[in-house]
């Protein structure tokens, strides 16, 4: 499948699920503590360094924005879905929803203080994730935060592994992959959260949560 075939794949299958989607993930976020932990850090961070813009990459119907928005951070959405991004309209009245790419975002370059990427970049096929990762560094000030969480790969077992998601095609990534290509991009790790596999009823995956800091100038 080609690039823009995934992406076409990933459009449709998120605009056929959006209803459903909606109902399930606000609740599954914020029910689950620890999924939102380094949220908190992660927004306390762009204010104590003085705020500006933040990018919700990925942001569904805007339950992560939303989030965001309570604790004082100035942050829009980005979704590939049209769909989504009408119901996040809907939701959140006079807050900034985009439909765009993430691998190609339509954001200048080094004018965001934080990026948040809350599982989506598990829909990024493992020969595309360099160019995503990329981008995600490309948009961020110097100095500014990113936050991606996604379901892990442990190190020692390979780079990715492709597995059943309910809505669209999906890899989990191991987190030393992932943070050796966002060093490429001049973003380095600060802290990370790993939840352990028992956690996972359904699938039985750790999940990463990893917060990193691109290079101040």
């Amino acid at each position: 499948m080609t690039s823009s075939e995934h992406l076409a794949t990933a459009r449709t299958d998120y605009d056929a699920m959006a209803e459903a989607y909606t109902a399930f993930i606000g609740d599954a976020f914020t029910g689950s503590p620890l999924n939102h932990a380094l949220v908190q850090a992660f927004a306390d961070l762009v204010r104590q360094a003085g705020g500006g813009a933040v990018a919700d990459v990925g942001c569904g119907p805007g339950h992560v924005t939303a989030y965001l928005r309570d604790r004082g951070v100035d942050a829009f959405g980005i979704d590939l879905s049209p769909r989504l991004v009408a119901t996040a309209r809907e939701t959140n009245p006079g807050v900034r929803f985009d439909v765009g790419d993430m691998g190609a975002l339509d954001v200048a370059t080094g004018s965001l203080a934080g990026v948040l990427a809350n599982y989506s970049i598990i829909h990024t096929p493992p020969d595309r994730l360099p160019t995503v990762l990329g981008e995600l560094g490309r948009v961020l000030a110097p100095g500014g935060h990113l936050l991606v969480a996604f379901q892990a790969l442990p190190d020692a077992e390979g780079t990715a592994e492709a597995f059943d998601h309910k809505v669209s095609p999906a890899w989990r990534y191991a987190p030393g992959h992932v943070t050796g290509l966002l060093g490429r991009a001049g973003v380095h790790e600060v802290a990370r959260l790993t939840i352990a596999a028992s956690e996972d009823p359904a699938r039985g995956f750790p999940q990463a949560h990893v917060l990193l800091r691109k290079t101040p100038a």
